[in-house]
């Protein structure tokens, strides 16, 4: 079929209810999210999934929630403590729960990312955090593989907090605390999620409407002080965010998997999916009103976006597409503001922390891996994105590796579009980009590996045997196929 021919028949009703939606967005505020702690060294609750009609962006939106919350209760743990939740799934489709950069076992029933809860199943989740767990934000979501993406962009997505060495840093424990949750919404005119059209889905999903904590434009206010402490989490299932915040620099003071070693002035932040951040930021402005961006970003589907658009100019029966076609460029090609932070004259400040804690470099890798990131079509199971020629095949194990070995990993993008790299339960080290050094060493568990560049991580796979995955965290990618899996087998 002809692209012009597709793009009439598969588009058409898509646009008209696109642009009817743009209307009816209007600003006002949610209740804010539950917050559930742990106790005596255990942590104990129930968590449901459910089609819920929530308050989003300012108007009723119809989501698939966790215990009616869109973001879901946030998750509050020390290293040491016993997990304990029973998960009821609510929904007309399998899920389950992924506690993404969590380092506990993917066995049982606890992070395994192949366990099954039918509709109106319920299963009882439990692990224990190491003792020697870091600190820092981590997040759970599902991962049933072929509903990921929808899911999580229906709204599925919650903080989990490990509390610790990093929290008691004497300036970082003075600094307001500000979780931020950042996820993106495309809704029709009654508030339904809005099913991606074909292209999208294959390029990942990306909604038009942009929240944090399911707000439009939500205000913080630094305190006299002066310094407030930003943990962000990109919890979109596509989108990337290249955030700014208005003649304020950000100061990262940890990344995916805890704490840096001391503080890194950066003017930008740009944010994966599944990627997060804390940063502190000084209120050594003058007093006012500063703005929150997310500044243009193209992870490399600009140029197909600009191609249908000008085919679509040229075509007076796609007017409506063609318009719809603009308003998604200029998210792409403006700057949005997510947020406002606020604040006055200062009375005191708190200066930032000049030592955050101490990463040791991991020993020289004993297997080196090479993965290429790539689009076509494997001939087996249809998957559409590959890692080294094969889709995702839940029978096949595609490494096998030992208890305690180290090794680096070589991840090679082949194509057009950025690709985020996740590897669960095992935090690793990047090493190079397109063979340069980071400026800082990190412990990570999700990665940009843009167009065409080659990634180098290394990771030990410490503690836990059994099988886990890794994957591209564009999660339409994951669904259709960038997906592997990893047997670490004990010694």
């Amino acid at each position: 079929m002809k692209r012009r021919s597709f793009l009439k028949i598969a588009t058409a009703s898509f646009a008209g209810v696109y642009l009817s939606q743009c209307s009816a967005l209007r600003t006002t505020h949610q209740p804010l999210t539950t917050v559930i702690k742990s106790a005596d060294g255990l942590l104990d609750f129930h968590l449901e999934a459910q089609d819920e009609t929530v308050s989003l962006a300012g108007r009723q939106a119809k989501l698939m929630a966790y215990n009616g919350q869109v973001p879901a209760p946030r998750i509050e743990a020390r290293a040491g403590d016993t997990v304990q939740i029973r998960f009821t799934n609510w929904l007309s489709q399998p899920s389950n729960l992924h506690y993404h950069g969590l380092h506990v076992s993917p066995t049982g029933n606890a992070d395994n990312p192949f366990l099954h809860v039918a509709p109106g199943e319920q299963i009882d989740y439990s692990f224990t955090l190491p003792d020697a767990h870091p600190a820092g934000l981590f997040w759970y979501h599902p991962h049933h593989h072929g509903h990921v993406a929808e899911q999580v962009a229906a709204g599925l997505a919650g903080l989990f907090v490990v509390r610790g060495e990093l929290d008691e840093i004497p300036e970082v424990k003075a600094a307001t605390e500000e979780f931020l949750v950042l996820q993106d919404f495309e809704l029709d005119a009654e508030g339904n999620i809005l099913q991606p059209h074909p292209l999208w889905q294959m390029w990942g999903r990306e909604g038009t409407v942009l929240t944090v904590n399911g707000q439009l434009t939500p205000k913080f206010t630094l305190p006299d002080q002066g310094l407030v402490r930003l943990r962000l989490l990109n919890a979109s299932p596509s989108r990337i965010y290249r955030l700014q915040l208005e003649d304020h620099p950000f100061h990262l003071i940890a990344t995916d998997g805890g704490a840096l070693e001391e503080p890194v002035e950066l003017p930008e932040l740009i944010l994966a999916p599944g990627e997060r951040a804390d940063v502190l930021v000084k209120g050594d402005r003058p007093p006012g009103e500063y703005a929150l961006l997310s500044l243009p970003y193209d992870r490399g589907i600009g140029s197909m976006t600009a191609q249908m658009k000008a085919d679509m100019d040229n075509d007076p029966q796609m007017a409506q597409m063609s318009k719809m076609m603009r308003s998604l460029r200029q998210l792409q090609t403006q700057p949005q503001q997510l947020a406002t932070v606020i604040y006055g004259d200062r009375t005191s400040s708190i200066p930032l922390p000049k030592k955050l804690g101490a990463i040791a470099p991991l020993p020289e890798a004993q297997v080196q891996r090479e993965f290429v990131l790539d689009h076509g079509m494997d001939i087996q199971n249809g998957a559409a994105f590959l890692i080294n020629g094969k889709g995702f095949d839940p029978t096949r194990t595609d490494i096998s590796t030992s208890l305690n070995q180290v090794e680096d990993w070589t991840i090679i993008n082949a194509a057009g579009m950025d690709h985020p790299f996740h590897l669960h339960v095992h935090p690793f080290q990047v090493l190079s980009r397109n063979d340069k050094a980071p400026p800082f060493l990190a412990w990570k568990d999700t990665v940009m590996v843009n167009a065409y560049e080659r990634v180098k991580i290394r990771v030990k796979f410490a503690d836990y045997p059994g099988k886990t995955v890794y994957h591209c965290h564009i999660l339409d990618h994951e669904d259709k196929g960038m997906m592997g899996i990893c047997n670490v087998q004990s010694v």
